[in-house]
């Protein structure tokens, strides 16, 4: 019997420090069932995607946090959504072959996006750097250090199987006399295997890692993949469109066809669907008029 996915939040109680471990294997594999990436392309997406559980997880907040990284390289772009439900998905678009692991190899120039989309009608954050670093771990660093003002560590690994990652977090305090505790508490994190990272359960590895320490290792919480594609959806997307131009590529081609980069789950629309979804959006009755 498998593990369910979680992730499992840890606290220093004698230091203003806290930490996130997340482990993903049936959610990292309902991603890779429905898209055939590149080894390289896969473990990038895979800890991209690991990275956007952890710092998911360290917001209080109802919606989706989107993490996208645009490049001018063979990597035109990754994205990953995790939702305050913790459910993901991802997906990555390239040209060519990847060969190169390095991450300005399969990006060259590029930004880095994080946008947080909230829940019935709040205010959209969105936060956009320069990609700077060698790996998904240290662009985030780097953002989350210059936007945010948070002293954040990372550190992710992917495979074919799995993908998960530990996030490490400086909270406010007093500066001079939390120095010592955060540098033991990176220096010690540092120490962390790839194996380890993709194998031992959360408190083995806190057991590991901090044995020495006092820390209090909370419950986990479910990680699951979810695409919210729907036909609905789309039907919307068409109407923004507008009629002129759907019905043109209807004419063309005799129906509308979509695909769910996410999911690859397929939408068509034939001649008669069209007319039904415009023909609704003209009945809806306007509101009445009072005098």
């Amino acid at each position: 019997m498998n593990t369910p996915d979680t992730l499992q939040r840890f606290v220093f109680e004698q230091a203003p420090v806290r930490g996130e471990i997340v482990h993903l294997d049936a959610t990292w594999r309902a991603v890779l069932d429905r898209h055939d990436y590149p080894p390289v392309l896969r473990d990038l997406l895979g800890e991209m995607m690991a990275a956007a559980a952890l710092l998911s997880a360290t917001l209080k907040f109802s919606g989706s946090l989107i993490m996208q990284m645009q490049g001018t390289g063979p990597v035109k772009l990754l994205v990953v959504e995790c939702n305050s439900d913790m459910t993901l998905r991802a997906t990555a678009n390239w040209e060519g072959e990847l060969v190169s692991p390095l991450l300005h190899d399969l990006l060259g120039g590029g930004r880095f996006a994080i946008t947080i989309d909230p829940q019935q009608g709040g205010q959209s954050y969105q936060g956009i750097v320069d990609l700077e670093g060698d790996s998904v771990a240290e662009v985030l660093q780097n953002y989350m250090t210059r936007s945010e003002q948070l002293d954040t560590r990372l550190w992710l690994a992917a495979d074919a199987g799995h993908a998960a990652g530990m996030l490490l977090q400086r909270l406010p305090g007093n500066a001079h006399e939390d120095d010592e505790a955060w540098n033991r508490a990176q220096i010690l994190g540092g120490t962390v295997t790839r194996g380890e990272l993709l194998a031992l359960p959360a408190l083995e590895m806190v057991r590991r890692l901090y044995h020495e320490e006092d820390v209090r290792l909370f419950e986990s919480s479910p990680v699951s993949f979810r695409c919210s594609c729907s036909r609905e959806r789309v039907t919307g997307m068409l109407r923004m469109l507008g009629y002129d131009e759907v019905k043109s590529v209807v004419l063309e081609q005799g129906s509308v066809e979509v695909d769910c980069e996410f999911c690859n789950r397929h939408f068509g629309f034939d001649a008669v669907d069209v007319e039904q979804i415009f023909a609704a959006e003209v009945m809806t009755p306007a509101p009445s008029a009072r005098h």
